[in-house]
Parts: C-alpha cells; structure tokens; sequence
C-alpha cells in the first residue's frame, strides 16, 4: 500500500479529521484521566503525533507520542500514566524532555492486520530520532492477554517455539527491533464510580470484590459499599533504538 506519513505540526489542517478515526481500545479505557489531559491539548505535541494518510490522502493510521522526562534509572511502573503526566509537567514548566514515549497507535479496522502497525510504529521510532532522541519508549498494552489472573510479569515473557513473544502486538514490536525492558505494573489508573462503570461495561457492579470485564488486562475491582471501582493496569515497556 502506498502510504504518506506526517506530523500533525506539517499537516494542522488534519486535526479536521483526525478524531474520525477512533481507537479500538474498550469504553472504559476512554476515562484515564491523565491520558484525556494529554489529549484534549494534543496541539502541544504535534510534532511527536503521526497521521498516515493512503493514496487518494485518506486517513488510515495515527500515532501518538509524548516527549517527557525520565532521567536515571528504570522506566517507571507507572508506565503511560507516568510518561504522560510527566510530560504535560515537562512542558508546562518549559523544561527539557529527555525521553520520548509512544502513548498509542490507532488503524483503520479493516487494516488491522495488515501490517500497516508494524510500518507506523517504526516511522513512530524514526520520528523520535529526527526531533534528536536515542530511543523511543513504549508502555504496550499487549491485548491478547486473555486471562485477566495471570500475572503480567508471566504473560509478557511468554515466547513461542521461534522465540517471538505470544502476544501479538509485543510481537510487532520485537520484530519492528524492539527489547522487551521489563513490567509497568501500574500503567493506567482508571477510577470510577459504580454508575460510572457501569455505563462503560454493562455489568452490575453491585458486589464487592474484583470484577472480570471484557477487554481489561487484569480484574477491575470494586467496592461497592462504597460506590467506587478501580482498574489497574499493566503494560509492558518497550525499548526502540533510534539509532542517533
């Protein structure tokens, strides 16, 4: 497929369209707070977001991006949640990033697997090395992870007999030259309400305990006394080489 990819920053006019493409992702992953603050000032990272446009300049892809502090050290365990707030605090206070963190990559349903993620996650990577960065980092959120109890520090290491991981979307990323570095065990924190959650869900959300939702990486749990529910989830952070 013949395939043009710019940033935001080249292309401003597609802001226009660029929400027309929705993620996959479940309702209820919609409701991060910290990830819905890096969205709704998206113009802030223009330069760190991609749009991948087909032949006759329809949109088909789009990928985010957020430079941020890291520093020393491991990459947190707070995965997306900390990459993002740290880099909403990094530009507000007109800092200088050190690190740049893919946030998500979204293709048209009838392109998913087509392999069209694998060649927008390395124009993601090649990205990060143009704006001056080493590596690009990544919180992947490996959603073939059917069993919400197996522990992720488990699943994410899980490899098949050619040595690639079993989950499909860690796959893309090794094989697009990515190293699995290690678990984000708290990556997204999404509170809510039981009403709340039961809009997102459909489900009663009337028992105390953990609550197993379709599509969530991990039991939801709940406390209904009380009136609240709390996901927690864990990633995987992945590192990708620039090359600079």
């Amino acid at each position: 497929m013949e395939l043009e990819i710019v940033t935001l920053a080249d292309r401003p006019d597609l802001m226009e369209v660029f929400w027309d493409l929705e993620t996959s992702w479940p309702e209820f992953m919609k409701h991060d707070p910290i990830g819905n603050a890096y969205y709704n000032v998206l113009s802030e990272f223009s330069e760190f977001v991609l749009v991948c446009l087909d032949a006759s300049g329809r949109m088909v892809a789009k990928a985010h991006s957020v430079p941020f502090q890291l520093g020393e050290g491991e990459l947190p365990d707070a995965g997306w949640d900390a990459a993002i707030r740290s880099g909403l605090l990094t530009r507000l206070r007109g800092e200088q990033p050190d690190a740049v963190s893919a946030v998500e990559i979204a293709v048209e349903p009838g392109l998913q697997g087509t392999g069209l993620s694998g060649r927008i996650l390395t124009a993601l990577r090649e990205n990060a090395g143009r704006l001056g960065f080493s590596e690009l980092v990544a919180p992947v959120r490996p959603n073939g992870k059917a069993d919400v109890h197996e522990p992720m520090a488990t699943y994410a290491f899980r490899t098949r007999g050619d040595g690639l991981p079993v989950d499909p979307w860690l796959r893309v990323h090794v094989r697009a030259g990515g190293r699995i570095d290690r678990v984000a065990p708290r990556s997204m924190v999404i509170p809510g309400t039981v009403e709340e959650w039961r809009e997102w869900t459909g489900l009663p959300f009337d028992t105390t305990g953990p609550v197993v939702v379709p599509g969530a990486l991990a039991p939801v749990m709940c406390d209904a006394e009380h009136g609240t529910a709390t996901y927690v989830e864990p990633n995987v952070w992945v590192r990708h080489p620039t090359g600079v």
